[in-house]
């Protein structure tokens, strides 16, 4: 039998991240060309983080019970089939093509709450003291995806037309199942007991029974938020304060979130292990709080009237810009150095044989905050821009005290590694 690879499970995710971020930026135009209105495209965007809110801890469960291996093939197997519903969706017209995105990105969803198993798996094979800087790079391949993703989304149009992100989304999910397949084993040790099977509201409760868990679990929950609501109204925002025109304030998101999508994947495939190591766990999560929420204050105050490009960024009168690349790094920053931490001391904390549902149920409160943080951003920025920047903010730096308040100094690492490679 091949011995668990690292490698492995960081390129089950990122492909599987590289098919998720082709076809999310299309979503939006793919919908409202078919005649769907604001709050139907709201509502498939939700649907995917509705269900992965649903079924996350399922599949951690699930995974401690049979193992981390088949729950990831038949995950990916269904990612495979939900984009090639997407591509058929693409050549349909009208309520036809919006009830079969919406069928595709609830499908998508439930298999998408794989991330959890990949967590777990990387958990299994991975000391404790070691398990932060691994959680990066979850993180790193969510960076890679969505940056090459969108790239392969254009790549993919211009060659097939509208069925071509999703027909190409498909295949790569088709080619990750083959590497997972063949080059994936099993990480849980044989005969590992697993958890008593419980539904899910006695999951939670469960978790939430653990004082340290529950804190991580809300602290995920408000990070993610805060986060959520920065993704949300990035747009909005910088064309009202460069009073942008439509196309370039298209071009100026991108361009601001893969910016970011960068500096985040450096975080956390770099640095991090040597911060984790110099901090601990507990600091570094209180401090990434902290710096997101410095970052995340001012951004509504920073005003310019030049679209951003190259000659712009050198022109006298470009500082606002330069200004706003630096907050965005911080804020892109502060949410890096968030995850790892979090996920590798809820990975320590968590028993061997509940892991994957421990897991499961943060990634789960993740998930929720995806849901409810669009809705609050959306109804707070149309009251005043700055609000959702100001409270998130706020909420950011609170949190982060509170978790140096309840976590520095209190939480004890186990010093022997369970399973590890």
């Amino acid at each position: 039998m091949k011995k668990p690879s690292l490698l492995a499970i960081f390129l089950t995710v990122f492909v599987d991240l590289v098919g998720f971020g082709i076809v999310l930026p299309l979503l939006p135009t793919y919908a409202h060309s078919f005649g769907a209105s604001g709050l139907v495209v709201g509502a498939l965007m939700a649907s995917y983080s509705a269900m992965q809110f649903l079924f996350a801890p399922l599949w951690g469960a699930w995974s401690d019970r049979v193992g981390r291996r088949p729950v990831l093939l038949i995950s990916i197997g269904g990612n495979v089939a939900s984009y090639a519903l997407f591509a058929v969706a693409s050549t349909m017209q009208g309520s036809l093509a919006l009830g079969l995105i919406l069928a595709s990105r609830i499908f998508a969803g439930i298999c998408g709450a794989n991330i959890t198993v990949a967590q777990a798996y990387i958990a299994d094979i991975t000391p404790p003291q070691d398990r932060s800087k691994r959680m990066g790079l979850i993180g790193m391949a969510f960076g890679l995806g969505f940056i090459i993703g969108p790239a392969l989304a254009i790549l993919g149009q211009k060659l097939f037309g509208k069925v071509g992100p999703g027909a190409l989304a498909s295949a790569i999910c088709a080619v990750n199942f083959g590497l997972a397949l063949f080059r994936l084993p099993e990480s849980r040790q044989p005969g590992s007991a697993p958890a008593a099977a419980r539904g899910r509201l006695a999951h939670l409760s469960h978790v939430f029974r653990q004082p340290t868990l529950g804190l991580l679990v809300v602290v995920f929950f408000l990070a993610t938020f805060g986060f959520t609501c920065f993704e949300t109204t990035l747009g909005l925002l910088i064309a009202r304060n460069f009073q942008l025109s439509d196309a370039a304030s298209h071009n100026t998101n991108a361009f601001l979130f893969s910016f970011a999508g960068i500096i985040g994947a450096f975080v956390q495939a770099g640095p991090i292990g040597r911060l984790v190591k110099k901090l601990g766990e507990p600091r570094l999560i209180a401090a990434s709080l902290i710096i997101f929420g410095i970052g995340l204050a001012p951004m509504p105050w920073i005003r310019g009237h030049t679209a951003l490009d190259w000659r712009a960024l050198i022109a006298t009168g470009a500082g606002s810009w330069w200004l706003l690349l630096g907050f965005v790094a911080l804020i892109a920053i502060g949410s890096g150095l968030t995850r790892p931490p979090l996920f590798g001391l809820v990975s320590t904390l968590s028993p061997e044989n509940e892991r994957g549902l421990t897991l499961g149920v943060t990634q789960s409160a993740g998930s929720l905050a995806r849901i409810f943080g669009p809705l609050f951003a959306g109804a707070f920025f149309d009251q005043h821009p700055a609000w959702p920047y100001v409270t998130c903010a706020v909420i950011a730096v609170l949190t982060g005290v509170v978790a140096w308040h309840r976590l520095v100094g209190r939480v004890r690492l186990p010093s022997v590694a369970p399973n590890a490679a």
